[in-house]
């Protein structure tokens, strides 16, 4: 699963699509294009960008559900934290020792 999610975060324009489903959770395809074209004017088709919605929902980093004849997409950062969780860091708020 490790691998999926670092190959998924591999890739600069699926985390532009992160960034866009972190600031606006539940787009469609047709929103996320549109998204991608105004905002980061990325010059990418439509079947692109479901090839790396793809890619995200293999590794769990995207969620879809469907209402009638739309199809949502929602960002899950579930997989991140286990990465952190994975390696946890310890904790160094303590007192810093001084170089002599």
């Amino acid at each position: 699963m490790a691998d999926d999610l670092f190959k998924a975060l591999a890739d600069p324009t699926r985390r532009i699509i992160l960034d866009e489903l972190t600031e606006k959770s539940g787009q469609t395809l047709f929103e996320i294009c549109s998204r991608l074209s105004m905002k980061h004017q990325l010059g990418i088709s439509r079947q692109a960008v479901s090839q790396h919605l793809a890619v995200l929902e293999a590794a769990r980093l995207v969620e879809t559900r469907r209402e009638g004849r739309y199809k949502f997409h929602d960002l899950n950062t579930a997989p991140l934290r286990r990465i952190t969780e994975r390696w946890p860091v310890a904790d160094t708020s303590g007192p810093e020792e001084s170089a002599p």
